[in-house]
């Protein structure tokens, strides 16, 4: 067997919209292709030695050991990996239980789609599975050290991957309320929310907390200081920084006993407690000195250890902190009983599970010594021995709830001192005989408040209930009723996508808002381009979405990376399918233009209950997706007798439509005309069907999600298709004696929808064409076959970048496209793309049009408007059959069009507008 490619998917992607963390493994079972496991000697005994867990795996039978009678009966082994690749993963302790294993077009070769919880452990899993599988088909067995590797190479990556137990806490109850969260990559924080209602946290430090709040707290003694002249207990206590300061000290704070401990430490390093003699002192003063330059001592008090949660002013959980300790049953050794508690499933390696593990240390040793024990020493039944002298849970310490337990004056003074303070998230440590009891009863003390206080023993005591100390940091950050999310509208299609998403943007701009959208041509963040290139994919819409500014975003989500990594967001508000056509067929395991509807429909399915897909009424394929929109519907049509846009509107729905002339919004009895075509210059008049197709998906898109007919109209009217706004999007400049148009057309769908424009051309029309080597051969016939429908005469060039097809290929292929259609056809191949367009241009008559259809836009239109003539030019008049639909008004616009055209003081680029 061999891997052919490993893909990670991240969001809701082709396989899944609910399951949104995938493995795709691309994998050729070379000489396993005809081969099901019943055949394979020895397979299904080695799989069930090597894993027996696989017991539990239903599969489709749907009952416990279905899966293995699968195997035993004989199924692919495509199928066995995606199984043994899930099981792995829960061996190590991740929870996953999706899988799905398809066969491609190429006999043998399969995709294995299963869950992970973390990518690298997901991505190791795949690889693992083959490795087992394959040792199983050639040895019949999979070595036990071998698979004990596995685990524990993948455990570690589990540990790894965790965000800790105070983070991954918040990250859940954000997840329960539909908040979003990312990952920010430096460090370790996590935003929550989207755009301009983004809020960030690190650990438990949040975006409102003060650094001041946190560098007082991080000052014990000036903590100390403050909360003394407030009136709040707090132990008497001096800072020294050198050992012959010590014996002063020792006498300020009262004599022993005393505690010390580093002026800049935390986690309990470094904290000696319970000091009585001057050896003890200064052992206490050296363990101190190596985590911080200057020293505490303080006034020891007795009582137990508390710490005391306040979010956002109130007291929200209360936890009492046992050191860590053993209890001794009169039969084993201190030692023995050590390794006993280790074994406890909850206990793990410092925070990564609810508790941690006992280990022995220089405190331990002390103790041990004060008692007159070693670890060999068996204690008799009952009895206790700490091993640490401070309670905090990252020594092996437990917690014990005591929310219920503590007295209103404590809730009080714990509120006063977060405030005093200043920290919106507080830790307040006390010591304290009785918490249940006023502190100034019982000689109780607050020793100690924490910045970033952890969550572990809130949410997961060793006793008691826990508590959902997260709740009031999320409500704290997200109010009731306050947004967390900005409007999302996301637009696919094969043809159209980039000219929509822009109009989109524009529309959006009109509001006053700032409007952040990514495109085949860059990435921009109001009128601004944050970074150019062809950024469809999910890491640009993540960089709309993490950005401060952003109050919407608008994201042109294409087929590509909705196939290698899926969505960058969970759910979308408007989700708008334009068309599906028959365009990267063959590329990614996609051979057919249903597989390819399902692609683009991953777009609609994300739509969020109360919210828009805006479908295509004209392409059945588009159509058909309102079946699986979990939101609500709204069509667009060219056609007004459409029997669906009928039916829908009938029914109370919301539509648009293109009706005598007009771009309208329709919904129930009532219709609301935006304005004539012939008035929005992206449809040249009217005379460019496809592109009023594109302009109502964008307004209805934008009514949907509430801006005002006003609005929209204003943006149709100002919205130019040049190149400026739209560049490579039906760029037509005027020339003079001719005119150039500059269209990205790569496919059939997009050759034939220019055709409605160029077919009505008076002139003579030349046409630049070719389409990108990655297509299939059948593709470039196409293309030849519909260039001869649509010019008069034809240059064939090739892109620079052939994409792995020989030279001239792809040209040899469109030539007999065109002689199939017209033998007679005037055509010739120039390859070089710069030479064709020169050709061209070269060639145009009076009143002709040259079409060109680039690699690189940017070059096209640079070669263009470098032919641009300086003098006033009037060149004769062009008029354009216009459409059927609103014939007689668009004949009057033209011609006023071409009037003013004419009349310009200096060519520029054609504006068939008002």
């Amino acid at each position: 067997m061999k891997i052919l490619k490993v893909q990670t998917l991240r969001g809701p992607n082709y396989w899944s919209i609910r399951r949104q963390k995938l493995i795709v493994m691309r994998l050729d079972l070379e000489d396993l292709a005809d081969k099901p496991s019943n055949v394979i000697p020895g397979f299904y005994e080695g799989l069930t030695e090597a894993l027996p867990s696989l017991i539990e795996h239903f599969c489709s039978p749907g009952c416990r050991g279905g899966f293995l009678s699968r195997v035993k009966d004989g199924t692919m082994m495509g199928h066995i990996i995606e199984h043994v690749a899930l099981e792995l993963q829960e061996l190590a302790g991740m929870v996953v239980g999706f899988g799905r294993t398809r066969e491609t077009a190429n006999l043998g070769t399969y995709q294995v789609v299963f869950e992970y919880q973390d990518e690298q452990a997901g991505r190791y899993a795949a690889r693992a599975a083959v490795r087992l599988c394959q040792s199983i088909i050639e040895t019949g067995h999979y070595p036990k050290e071998e698979l004990e590797q596995d685990l524990r190479d993948l455990e570690a990556l589990w540990a790894d991957a965790s965000l800790g137990p105070s983070t991954e806490t918040l990250v859940k109850e954000a997840e329960a309320r539909g908040i979003p969260w990312f990952q920010v990559s430096a460090r370790a924080m996590i935003q929550f929310g989207y755009g301009v209602y983004q809020k960030r946290i690190q650990a438990t430090l949040s975006n409102r907390t003060g650094i001041l709040a946190v560098e007082l707290a991080s000052d014990k003694e000036g903590t100390k200081q403050i909360l003394r002249e407030a009136g709040v207990p707090v132990p008497r206590g001096t800072v020294i920084g050198y050992l012959d300061e010590l014996e002063g000290a020792i006498a300020d704070v009262g004599g022993y006993p005393i505690v010390i401990k580093p002026l800049d430490g935390n986690h309990g390093r470094g904290i000696t407690i319970n000091i009585t003699s001057r050896e003890q002192a200064e052992a206490g003063y050296d363990a101190a000195k190596e985590v911080s330059r200057e020293i505490i001592v303080e006034r020891f008090y007795q009582g137990r250890d508390h710490r005391v949660l306040v979010i956002n002013g109130k007291v929200v959980a209360v936890a009492e902190r046992v050191p860590a300790h053993v209890v001794g049953d009169g039969k084993a050794t201190i030692d023995a009983l050590i390794e006993q508690t280790n074994q406890d499933p909850r206990r793990g390696e410092g925070h990564d599970n609810v508790l941690t593990k006992l280990s022995v240390d220089r405190t331990t040793w002390q103790l041990l010594e004060q008692q007159g024990y070693t670890l060999d020493t068996v204690l008799p039944q009952g009895e206790v021995f700490y091993l640490r002298a401070t309670a905090n849970l990252s020594t092996g310490g437990i917690a014990v709830d005591r929310t219920d337990d503590i007295h209103p004056e404590n809730i009080w003074l714990a509120q006063r001192v977060a405030k005093i303070i200043g920290l919106d998230i507080a830790g307040i440590d006390v010591v304290t005989a009785d918490v249940s009891r006023p502190l100034r009863e019982v000689d109780g003390v607050i020793v100690e408040v924490n910045a970033a206080p952890g969550f572990r023993m809130h949410v997961s005591p060793s006793e008691g209930i826990p508590r959902n100390v997260a709740e009031p940091v999320l409500s704290m950050l997200f109010p009731p009723g306050a947004p967390s999310r900005v409007p999302i509208i996301a637009l696919t299609g094969t043809n159209g996508k980039t000219t929509t998403t822009r109009l989109v943007a524009h529309i959006f701009k009109q509001t006053g808002q700032v409007v952040g959208y990514t495109t085949t041509d860059g990435t921009y963040i109001g009128d601004y381009l944050v970074e150019p290139g062809d950024n469809t994919g999910p890491q640009s819409a993540q960089l709309i979405l993490q950005d401060p500014t952003v109050e919407v975003a608008v994201l042109e989500s294409a087929r590509g990376g909705i196939l290698r990594s899926g969505l960058a967001f969970n759910a979308c508000d408007i989700g708008v399918v334009l068309n599906v056509a028959a365009d990267h067929l063959g590329l990614g395991d996609i051979n057919t233009i249903a597989q390819m509807a399902q692609v683009k429909g991953v777009v609609a399915e994300t739509v969020i209950p109360g919210g828009y897909a805006i479908l295509n009424a004209d392409d059945p394929l588009v159509a058909a997706m309102a079946d699986r929109v979990k939101g609500q519907v709204a069509y667009f049509s060219m056609n007004p007798d459409s029997p669906l846009l009928r039916s829908h509107t009938q029914q109370g729905g919301l539509a648009a439509v293109y009706e005598n002339g007009y771009l309208s919004i329709l919904k129930g009895d009532w219709t609301l005309r935006i304005d004539q075509a012939v008035n929005v210059p992206l449809t040249l008049a009217g005379r460019a069907p496809f592109m009023i197709a594109n302009a109502l998906a964008a307004s209805l898109a934008a009514f949907a999600q509430g801006v005002r007919i006003e609005d929209i109209r204003e943006a149709l009217v100002t919205f130019q298709a040049s190149t400026a706004q739209t560049p490579g999007r039906m760029n037509l400049v005027n020339l003079g004696r001719y005119h150039a148009l500059v269209d990205y057309a790569h496919n059939a769908h997009s050759y034939e929808a220019l055709g409605g424009f160029v077919k009505n051309w008076p002139g003579e029309r030349i046409g630049v064409v070719g389409g990108p080597g990655d297509r299939r051969d059948e593709d470039f016939i196409t293309l030849g076959k519909l260039s001869a429908q649509m010019f008069d005469r034809i240059i064939i060039k090739e892109d620079d970048d052939t994409r792995g097809r020989p030279c001239g290929e792809a040209a040899s292929l469109i030539s007999e496209g065109i002689a199939e259609i017209k033998p007679d056809a005037r055509y010739e191949t120039i390859l070089d793309e710069v030479t064709a367009i020169h050709t061209a241009l070269d060639a145009a008559s009076l009143n002709g049009l040259v079409v060109i259809l680039p690699e690189s836009v940017t070059r096209a239109i640079s070669l263009i408007e470098a032919r641009l003539p300086e003098p006033p030019v009037s060149p004769t008049p062009v008029a354009v059959k216009p459409m059927k639909n609103g014939q007689a008004a668009a004949k009057t616009e033209q011609q006023q069009a071409v009037s003013d055209a004419n009349s310009e003081e200096s060519v520029e680029y054609v504006n068939f507008s008002r």
